[in-house]
């Protein structure tokens, strides 16, 4: 699936007449987020980071002429399309847009063969290509040759970390800049340009919302701008009109159209925490059935799974410790995993994660140790390390005692008990039982 438009965004093309017709942009019936995208970085929100005054995307916009090869990574609904096409307008270049998703090997040679003749005209092109993880590694190499040799100008989109999933020889020729997702504030902006904008919005439909619900959509959208837009068009279009044609739209309907779950869940309240809490309660009181609905509340509300792994990290450590010390590799392996793959596949080693935490052996031996430890700490402050446990690193340190009676347990394995590694007022000391370690022998017993 390819899709063509001609010059510059912003007026005005150095396309010869065999080229086809500058694209006309969206249709009247396209969808919402596609009428409102940004036609000018002036009507672009957020990622000041690189379209602020002095940033890179600025730079080359205002700048025109030849671009790098980019890749824009991050998530959906952040812009990336979007700031494709301003980045390719003001260059004059025709911009040629494949999805990964759509096309394979034959697409991409056709769009390089047809580059390649346009360069011989005069005219450069910029290929974008969306969701460019999805190209396998066959794919992805048939594009080197062609941005190496400055055939295609690329502009890569990608939800996932490029460092993984783009191969390094084209990652190697291209710029990666990564797009933060949108504030509650960016999207809530973008929803009343939205409502205000009679030609590409719904101005003309003369919807009112509230501004408390936009805030709340906003919120709830998880810096997803196409899931802002997508909702508010359908809760105004389901929305009847009163007499003076207005359509007042209730929150009961944004509620629909966005989904319960996900509307109902505040990333910044009290429920975020509160949702994270049940978790964590149910994983400490090993009911796996429970622990899993709670999760699920959490991811598909629109949490972050990192923050639901760091939580999970947490548990393994805290409530699982050292009765079973496989938890917190499984915890910290579905961290991994998650920030390699990202929802939604990233929900399975959160799940098994999960159900291991929930049915493995309880201890908070860890906690306790080191709380217990640390108030020792707090109250004996000023007590000096012990002479023996010092490292003597000059001849001065040694004729002050440093290091003198130190055992070298590997060759002297009796220091393990009969020498003292505490200060002298805590001798004796003990933070773990002999249950705590599981296979660990007391220090004196046999």
């Amino acid at each position: 699936m390819r899709r063509e438009s001609t010059g510059s965004l912003f007026g005005g093309s150095d396309e010869p007449d065999w080229a086809e017709a500058a694209d006309p942009g969206p249709s009247a019936d396209a969808p919402l987020a596609e009428r409102m995208r940004p036609r000018t970085l002036d009507e672009y929100v957020g990622q000041e980071h690189l379209v602020g005054e002095g940033r890179l995307i600025r730079r080359l916009v205002e700048r025109g002429g030849p671009l790098p090869s980019l890749i824009f990574w991050g998530g959906p609904g952040a812009g990336k399309t979007t700031l494709a096409r301003l980045v390719a307008g003001p260059s004059g270049a025709k911009f040629v847009q494949l999805s990964a998703v759509l096309s394979g090997v034959k697409e991409l040679r056709e769009a390089v063969a047809e580059a390649r003749a346009r360069r011989a005209r005069g005219v450069r092109t910029v290929l974008f290509i969306d969701e460019i993880h999805r190209y396998n590694k066959g794919q992805q190499d048939a594009l080197l040759q062609a941005v190496e040799d400055g055939t295609v100008i690329l502009i890569g989109a990608t939800t996932e970390n490029p460092s993984f999933e783009i191969n390094s020889a084209l990652l190697s020729r291209s710029r990666v800049a990564t797009l933060n997702p949108l504030t509650t504030a960016d999207v809530a902006t973008i929803l009343r340009r939205a409502l205000d904008d009679p030609d590409r919005g719904l101005g003309s439909l003369r919807a009112v919302v509230a501004e408390d619900e936009i805030a709340r959509l906003a919120n709830a959208s998880g810096g997803d701008a196409r899931v802002a837009l997508t909702a508010l068009e359908t809760a105004v279009l389901a929305t009847s009109p009163l007499d003076d044609g207005s359509r007042p739209v209730e929150p009961e309907t944004l509620v629909e159209a966005l989904g319960r779950a996900r509307y109902a869940y505040d990333k910044g309240g009290e429920d975020h925490y509160n949702l994270a809490s049940a978790l964590i309660k149910s994983l400490r009181n090993s009911d796996a059935d429970a622990a899993l609905y709670w999760l699920a509340r959490l991811i598909e509300g629109g949490a972050d799974p990192i923050f639901i792994a760091r939580r999970l990290c947490i548990s393994a450590s805290e409530d699982v410790g050292m009765a079973d010390p496989q938890a917190i590799v499984q915890a910290s392996a579905a961290a991994q995993i998650v920030q390699l793959i990202g929802l939604p596949e990233g929900l399975y080693p959160l799940s098994q994660a999960t159900i291991y935490l929930a049915n493995a052996p309880k201890s908070n031996a860890v906690k306790r140790a080191y709380f217990a430890a640390a108030a020792d700490a707090a109250a004996t402050a000023r007590e000096p390390v012990p002479l023996h446990l010092r490292n003597a690193v000059t001849s001065l340190m040694k004729a002050a005692g440093y290091s003198q009676g130190y055992r070298y347990v590997h060759d002297d394995p009796a220091a393990r008990d009969e020498m003292p590694c505490l200060p002298e007022s805590l001798r004796g000391r003990t933070y773990l039982g002999p249950d705590d370690l599981p296979g660990r022998v007391a220090p004196g017993s046999t």
